[in-house]
């Protein structure tokens, strides 16, 4: 393999990985009850359409079929990929659940 072949799987790898990053968050997003779309315009106002994002909400379920993702973990994926607007948001709303009586939007026991 040579050098071109090999920055070329290093960067299919990166944009897989930051595919199952997006999709985490939309999947956390929509056990805690919060619009995906909403909640990063706020993190990044005038970034609207973010098609990375439409096409992971096609692949999310319902957060009965969903496994738990614990807050931790998204707070983890979002600042691995320098995402760290949106971590701060997603702090916010996990704080906001936490003064509301609540662990979570839906009292996981994260």
């Amino acid at each position: 393999m040579d050098k071109n072949e090999m920055e070329q799987k290093v960067i299919e790898s990166y944009q897989q990985d930051e595919k199952m990053m997006i999709l985490v968050y939309a999947q956390w997003c929509i056990n805690h009850n919060i619009d995906p779309v909403v909640l990063y315009e706020q993190a990044y106002p005038g970034q609207f359409d973010n098609q990375a994002l439409k096409d992971a909400l096609e692949l999310t379920v319902s957060k009965q079929e969903s496994e738990h993702i614990p807050n931790e973990t998204i707070l983890n994926i979002l600042q691995v990929f320098g995402n760290n607007d949106l971590a701060f948001v997603v702090q916010e709303e996990i704080d906001k659940a936490e003064r509301n009586g609540g662990r979570s939007h839906e009292g996981a026991d994260d």
